[in-house]
């Protein structure tokens, strides 16, 4: 069994390779490998990689993720959220392999109030999430063996997120804006490693596992109401902050004027995984409290 996994760096690549590395031999890549190249922009070597190697399952956790960046530097976004990922999913095919990629609610318009299901028609509003859905395309066209999960709000212990950034923040001032009318749920790297592990076992002994799963934590909330959880789990595991939970104030997205447009409904419905794979996922706010509390006991830089 040969694992090869690209992104080991990001914060749901730190996970993947804490969960499988007993699972056979692991080859984690990030950007600057030296044995072999983990450089997404580098699609002829990243297809010499997967020849070399011959792996019996390929998790990209690599992707551009700079939502922001992503509208002025298209072209790159798309090689390497949706380029790369062609290649991959035909060498995986060739290989026989599983191929393991994650998606995004960011490949939804974020209308309506539903939570949507894998069967719901995907309108990207931003060009990040058009470059992630263009991966999604590439790896159906190819009908390689597969595990897609659509995921939202990634948060970890390490990597730059929206904890960090939050606890440094409430350090550093006495007021704070945060966006209030987007919706979704906040979902540890962990339990994306957790469920990648427990999926990829399944599906190499049972080809029909595969397909596109929807992963996150249960529950939804907003960015305002998870910033002042943060804050005060923070306060509670004795972070000195210059303000309270209460004094956080709510704002619309049109007020934040970010350069690409947010989905404002990013609710996904995970019964399909939870069925297939008999999962029990956690409530968004305990999954967050957990890595506010692992960040807080480890030696990560806030």
């Amino acid at each position: 069994m040969r694992v090869l996994l690209f992104g080991k760096k990001g914060q749901v690549g730190v996970e993947i390779e804490k969960k499988f590395s007993d699972f056979g031999s692991l080859i984690a890549l990030d950007r600057c490998s030296i044995d072999f190249c983990g450089d997404l922009a580098e699609l002829k070597k990243i297809d010499e990689t997967i020849s070399q190697v011959k792996p019996t399952c390929i998790i990209n956790a690599a992707a551009f993720t700079s939502v922001d960046d992503a509208e002025k530097e298209r072209e790159l976004a798309m090689r390497i959220n949706a380029e790369a990922v062609e290649v991959m999913a035909r060498r995986a095919k060739q290989l026989n392999a599983l191929l393991v990629y994650y998606s995004t609610d960011y490949i939804f318009d974020g209308t309506g109030e539903h939570y949507r299901d894998e069967y719901a028609p995907p309108a990207p509003i931003n060009a990040y999430g058009k470059s992630k859905l263009m991966g999604e395309k590439h790896i159906l066209a190819s009908d390689c063996h597969h595990l897609i999960f659509r995921t939202s709000w990634v948060h970890s212990a390490t990597g730059r997120n929206f904890i960090k950034t939050i606890i440094r923040l409430a350090k550093q001032n006495t007021k704070l804006s945060v966006v209030a009318d987007q919706i979704g749920s906040p979902t540890s790297a962990a339990l994306i490693g957790d469920v990648t592990r427990k999926c990829v076992e399944m599906c190499l002994a049972d080809h029909e596992k595969g397909g596109i799963y929807n992963l996150t934590s249960l529950g939804e909330t907003n960015w305002l109401e998870y910033a002042r959880l943060i804050v005060n789990v923070a306060n509670k595991l004795g972070v000195s902050m210059k303000l309270s939970p209460d004094v956080i104030r709510g704002i619309s997205s049109a007020q934040h004027k970010a350069a690409a447009a947010r989905p404002l409904n990013s609710r996904l419905s995970t019964a399909k995984l939870e069925r297939n794979f008999g999962i029990k996922l956690p409530v968004w706010n305990d999954d967050v409290t957990d890595t506010v509390s692992n960040l807080l006991s480890s030696r990560e830089q806030i």
